[in-house]
């Protein structure tokens, strides 16, 4: 083979190596460019509750669920006794409060919670519910002393210790849910919290307005 021939192939044979090498780290940078994305965690905006803007100062860790669940139909215990389920409360805004006495945060925040209760008891359309989970009528007896000097408070009783579950904060002490008018979970909070405070009040405003008969409006006979 003659020396300018040589020198051709010489010269093919670089430019064939060259895009192989081009097209292979092409490649290389296709596939990590793919791996990058898909790596890279997908933000989804997470959808909040109207209510959500009530998540502040002592309630920053109040949950505002989109997806409205009814209350369970849970049977709980009044003072004497007798059955009781959320379903009765239906038309009323309603603080459930679950408790016991063995729970030092559900003691502490239980004058907060008459104090709210005093603050609306001129409005029909609120109940403060405070439900006792004390799982021994010994316990029970100590929580009706207990809840006799915080008035005007009720004593309701689930001797079974089940109702913790069958929230959302699944068996957090103590546990406050808040229900709509129409029996849904509005909103919950695990943990002690000032229940007479602004921030509170304003949840609970905001509960009331809605489904609220107009000023002056006549009841239907």
């Amino acid at each position: 083979m003659s020396g300018s021939r040589k020198a051709i192939w010489a010269v093919v044979g670089a430019l064939v190596l060259f895009s192989t090498l081009a097209g292979a780290g092409g490649l290389a940078m296709s596939l990590y460019a793919n791996h990058r994305q898909k790596a890279q965690p997908q933000t989804t905006p997470v959808a909040k509750s109207d209510l959500a803007r009530f998540a502040v100062g002592p309630l920053a860790s109040l949950e505002t669920p989109t997806e409205l669940k009814t209350a369970p139909e849970y049977m709980f215990r009044d003072r004497n006794g007798t059955a009781v389920r959320f379903s009765t409360f239906e038309g009323k805004v309603v603080v459930v409060n679950l408790w016991a006495m063995w729970c030092a945060p559900c003691r502490t925040e239980m004058p907060t919670l008459a104090q709210l209760a005093r603050s609306y008891q001129r409005n029909e359309d609120l109940i403060v519910l405070p439900i006792n989970v004390d799982a021994s009528p010994d316990a029970l007896a100590d929580a009706r002393s207990f809840i006799d000097v915080h008035e005007p408070l009720p004593l309701y009783s689930d001797l079974k210790f089940q109702l913790p579950f069958e929230f959302p904060g699944k068996g957090k002490m103590p546990q406050t849910i808040f229900l709509d008018r129409e029996g849904r979970i509005r909103a919950t909070f695990s943990g002690e919290a000032d229940w007479n405070s602004p921030e509170a009040h304003a949840l609970i405003d905001a509960l009331l307005a809605e489904g609220a008969p107009p000023a002056g409006a006549t009841p239907p006979a």
